[in-house]
């Protein structure tokens, strides 16, 4: 029998991707290669091809992508002629997407069919409308189709004739696979005549949320199918020994990693936090009203960990919107208190890298963050903290240098890895870790280390901004896939949580989990990562807990179970429990639906989310295009300084050209963007840097999103552009970052 060898290849076309600029092409050729599907492939695909809602649960690496090709083949050939069907394909990710549309289109087009796709990243420059009425299967983001069902350009789901979930186990919550599976219940429930597509969800695991037991575990399956409108779920059972000579299961090791016996670097860097910490105090000492143990409910705190991060968080917030009488008073205090936290926060991240790199590499972390305070404002309060943590920088230096402070764990991992490839020279490793700052550490760390340099090490992260890192491009994304896949000489990919979800990295025959622990879904996904004979998966952490609860795999058996069970159950009693939760939950939706934010038309002042500046009022706000929010007024010009956009990009009708910040040289409060907006030029506000002020009762708010302010939105009119915004100067703030 034929082995699955599904080859993925990316195709750039000229004008499918909204980016300055292609950083990797594939020199391989697109190839397919007609496939005899296996007989488990046949059980797993049989209840959709008798049109039933299936929700298909098979281990990574099994061709689940395969399956879904069948599916999707045997769907289109069985219309008679003079009707068609329509395919709609979703994917979670923009690199998965990008796998999933180029599989789609080297095996249908063979047919006749035509296929196309849209992402986040070409929604811009092509219409959703035209590609769904002109191709047999698109390929799709799933917030794509949220914003059009929302905006109306597809009128409703009666469109498609089939939906495929990949990474079905998301369809939960606010997850835009629920957004549109609301709007398919919707219409089951509501009585509509309209024909509903038939759903396919795939997984690798169902997860049980947070089960304690089989029951939960089975009510928590039920909601997901309940989701997904599906009362099958389908595995493997009748061809379950071909399966597993496919899917090689790789040996599990646990290894139980030692911290660091004593730690000279996380001790001076604790006595700064708490000096740190001792000034903040004081403030709140002179003031005499509140303290700094009252600003946040979170106990038991302790530097280096996640609950202070959490905690320094509320801290900072909390202080944002402190108010005094005396409005100079108020914007020195919450000025030293953001400050304070910001550097607090700082220095608790390096003491996170600490824990898991090199003390070389939280230092690097830190002489970086200082080289940007020095660039900044660089105030009174900032000259004093800088001082203090340079007094400390020859001795930390030191420290680091010191071969006797060399991170246990990282000897562990180099051991693993020195022992793999000296038993194996051709092993290829994925190695996930927790942060993008952790990729980046130990990326540096294998180049050089002499023991290691030799595996060359890519990294693959995720995309969004997280307060210690940017993410990668696309273009990134895609050229570490690529190289990974074809570049021999790169033996070793570290990775985020972005490579667990179903992206298709095969001959993977180590998967090492450093620190990194998550959910049975996470758990499963990334061991299965490693699908080349004879792969093998460890577990290195310093938690024994961990390393217990894995060995005794509880949560996987009750998923097993409960699926067991559910396979058990008559297909019309599961439908009717299946269709109870859905009229529950379309209750609690409509009931929540009704309840609809009052419009707050009152004028509201922005401040400075650092020194509380006066910025513009709520009426000087305009909306473009729906999700950008621009200040019209003359004088906000002289509120604000611009340097250029180390990023700059087109996207759409606007090209983003610089940064803007608060014009204040002793705050320089980063406040957004500055943008090309057709012919204008306009500055591009994030409403997390300001403080929101009622102007008539003085009240101040802090939002995380525009979504959650609910003034007053007007819409962005050109009549209104004064001829300063054809004409911006874009003046420039030294050293930046």
């Amino acid at each position: 029998m034929k082995t699955l060898d599904v080859h993925i290849v990316y195709k750039e076309e000229p004008e499918s991707q909204n980016l300055s600029q292609n950083s990797c092409s594939s020199e391989v050729p697109p190839t397919y290669s007609p496939l005899k599907p296996r007989n488990y492939q046949l059980e797993l695909a049989l209840p959709a091809q008798k049109g039933k809602n299936t929700i298909i649960c098979a281990p990574t690496g099994c061709g689940k992508t395969f399956v879904s090709l069948l599916i999707c083949e045997h769907h289109l050939k069985k219309f008679p002629q003079g009707r068609k069907g329509k395919v709609v394909v979703f994917a979670v990710q923009v690199p998965l997407y990008e796998q999933q549309k180029s599989v789609f289109s080297e095996y249908f087009e063979r047919f006749g069919y035509k296929v196309s796709g849209i992402s986040g990243e070409t929604a811009d420059n092509i219409s959703v409308e035209q590609i769904v009425e002109n191709n047999d299967i698109i390929i799709l983001t799933p917030q794509i189709l949220v914003n059009s069902l929302k905006d109306g350009t597809i009128p409703s789901l009666s469109i498609f004739t089939l939906m495929i979930f990949d990474e079905c186990h998301n369809t939960n919550k606010h997850h835009p696979y629920n957004m549109i599976m609301f709007h398919y219940l919707d219409q089951k429930l509501g009585g509509s005549s309209d024909s509903l597509p038939q759903v396919i969800g795939l997984t690798a695991s169902v997860g049980v949320g947070d089960a304690k037991n089989t029951a939960e575990a089975t009510e928590y399956i039920c909601k997901l199918c309940a989701s997904l409108d599906t009362a099958v779920v389908t595995t493997v059972r009748d061809n379950l020994e071909e399966l597993e000579e496919v899917v090689y299961k790789p040996q599990k090791f646990f290894r139980k990693v030692e911290s660091r016996t004593t730690d000279r670097f996380k001790r001076i860097i604790s006595q700064l936090m708490a000096e740190t910490e001792a000034l903040a105090k004081s403030i709140f000492e002179e003031l005499g009203t509140v303290t700094l143990e009252n600003l946040s409910r979170i106990q038991n705190r302790n530097f280096g960990t996640q609950k202070y991060e959490q905690w320094i968080i509320a801290v900072q917030k909390a202080c944002m919107v402190f108010q005094m009488p005396d409005k100079e008073e108020e914007s020195r205090i919450c000025k030293a208190l953001f400050l304070y936290t910001s550097h607090l926060r700082k220095y608790n991240d390096a003491l996170i890298i600490n824990e898991d790199a090199r003390m070389k590499d939280a230092l690097n972390y830190l002489k970086n963050f200082f080289k940007n305070v020095r660039a900044a404002g660089f105030d009174a309060i900032e000259q004093d903290l800088t001082q203090r943590f340079e007094e400390k920088l020859l001795e930390l230096e030191g420290i680091s240098m010191d071969p006797s402070n060399e991170n246990a764990k990282l000897k562990d991992l180099c051991f693993i890895l020195q022992e793999e490839y000296h038993l194996n020279p051709e092993t290829r490793t994925i190695l996930f870790v927790k942060t993008r700052a952790l990729v980046d550490a130990l990326k540096n760390w294998i180049e050089e280390n002499p023991k290691l340099s030799f595996l060359k090490p890519g990294i693959l992260t995720g995309r969004g901004r997280t307060n210690q890192t940017m993410g990668m491009t696309l273009p990134a994304q895609k050229c570490a896939l690529d190289a990974f896949r074809t570049n021999r000489d790169s033996k070793i990919l570290i990775a985020t949580s972005v490579a667990d979800e179903g992206i298709d990295i095969a001959q993977c025959n180590l998967v090492i989990l450093y620190e990194y622990v998550g959910n049975v879904i996470k758990m499963i996904q990334t061991r299965g990562r490693g699908r080349a004979r004879g792969s093998k998966c460890f577990l290195l952490t310093s938690n024994a807990d961990v390393i217990e609860k894995e060995k005794l795999n509880i949560c996987q058996k009750m998923m097993n179970e409960s699926i067991s069970r559910l396979q058990g159950w008559n297909e019309a009693v599961f439908k009717e429990k299946i269709r109870q939760i859905q009229i529950q939950e379309k209750l609690i939706r409509d009931s929540q639906g009704k309840v609809k934010p009052v419009v707050d038309k009152k004028n509201k002042k922005l401040l400075c989310g650092k020194c509380k500046t006066f910025a513009c009022y709520t009426a000087d706000i305009r909306v473009v295009e729906e999700c950008h929010f621009t200040v019209v007024r003359d004088a906000f010009r002289e509120c604000f300084v611009t340097k250029l956009h180390p990023r700059p990009k087109k996207f759409g009708s606007f090209d983003k050209k610089a940064k803007i910040f608060c014009a204040r040289k002793d705050c320089l409060h980063d406040w957004g963007i500055h943008m090309k907006y057709k012919t204008f030029e306009i500055p591009v506000i994030k409403i997390e840097s300001f403080v929101v002020e009622d102007v008539a009762t003085g009240a101040q708010t802090l939002y995380a999103k525009w979504k959650d302010f609910n003034f007053e939105k007007i819409p962005f009119d050109a009549a209104e552009m004064s001829p300063w915004a054809q004409d911006l100067n874009l003046q420039g703030v030294d050293g930046l970052e």
